[in-house]
């Protein structure tokens, strides 16, 4: 069960969650065309009127930029005026998730983007751990991530992720916790929802963007964090082999965090996992705004 946050922004209104609905005949539940962000925010343990967002603005610009493949136009300051509104109006209590959609709202049956109404909602849920924080199991998986020229990948666009609900399950069904999915190269590309990091003689390693990833904002952290720290950090493409010989590997992303990955197939990795540790110390402490140097990173939403 969800607990859903009590109030959704919802066709130009703050209104009840429960009265937040749209038609069965909604062209972006039939074709996917929608685009959707996710941030997360909790209370500031420093101060409980309070309450901070993680990256913000890089969470509204590239949900912006996603709109844009859907032929609509939503300004970055708009999404995050909305978010903060919505956020005010909720005053959580506890670590939530934050969901905010563009979508193709008009009832017609043609797949097509011009001439169909969009609109863009945001709702909330409380969320604690993703997956389990002591190290998860993976598998890779037998579907492959798409292309970028043949679906637009720079956004995150909903009907992409019949692909990781596919992985998802497959992982999940065969005992695992999660999935790897390879690109079309046959390199290592991400899990469902998150991006993937490997540590090798003391380098930090991931895949860049030629790899058919998501530019996920949290990656980006990582590695801002790692060479501000003096760890090597190599973007490159990554063989499946590399996986099962890597001295620590772990995911990343908003709900995810950083979640080690403690087995691979049949592949034990080892339990001491000193950069992954120190990373998500590190990032743990930006997060709560106990990190001066990285303030500018966190938003701070007054409840007063």
């Amino acid at each position: 069960m969800h607990n859903f946050l009590p109030i959704a922004y919802f066709e130009n209104q703050f209104i009840e969650f429960e009265n937040a609905k749209i038609s069965v005949a909604t062209h972006a539940l039939h074709y996917g065309t929608a685009a959707f962000g996710g941030l997360r925010g909790i209370p500031d343990s420093q101060n409980p009127n309070q309450i901070l967002l993680f990256r913000l603005d890089r969470h509204c610009k590239r949900l912006s930029q996603s709109a844009k493949f859907l032929n609509y136009e939503i300004p970055a300051d708009k999404i995050q005026q909305i978010i903060v509104d919505f956020v005010k109006k909720n005053r959580p209590t506890v670590s939530f998730y934050i969901r905010p959609l563009v979508y193709s709202s008009g009832l017609g049956i043609a797949p097509r983007l011009h001439n169909i109404e969009k609109d863009f909602l945001v709702y909330g849920l409380e969320m604690g751990d993703y997956l389990s924080p002591g190290g998860i199991s993976c598998r890779i998986s037998s579907w492959y991530r798409q292309e970028d020229r043949s679906f637009p990948l720079r956004g995150k666009i909903t009907a992409a992720y019949i692909t990781s609900a596919l992985a998802k399950t497959e992982a999940v069904e065969s005992g695992f916790d999660e999935a790897i999915l390879m690109n079309s190269q046959g390199k290592v590309c991400e899990a469902t929802g998150m991006n993937i990091f490997i540590v090798r003689n003391g380098q930090l390693i991931t895949p860049g963007y030629d790899q058919d990833i998501l530019e996920g904002i949290t990656r980006d952290s990582i590695l801002t964090i790692a060479r501000d720290m003096g760890i090597p950090v190599v973007e490159r493409p990554v063989d499946k082999s590399e996986l099962f010989i890597a001295d620590e590997v772990f995911l990343s992303g908003t709900a995810a965090k950083i979640t080690p990955v403690k087995r691979i197939e049949r592949f034990e990795l080892s339990p001491e996992r000193p950069i992954t540790d120190r990373l998500k110390e590190k990032l743990t402490a930006i997060v709560e705004n106990k990190d001066p140097d990285y303030k500018e990173w966190v938003y701070i939403i007054p409840l007063d």
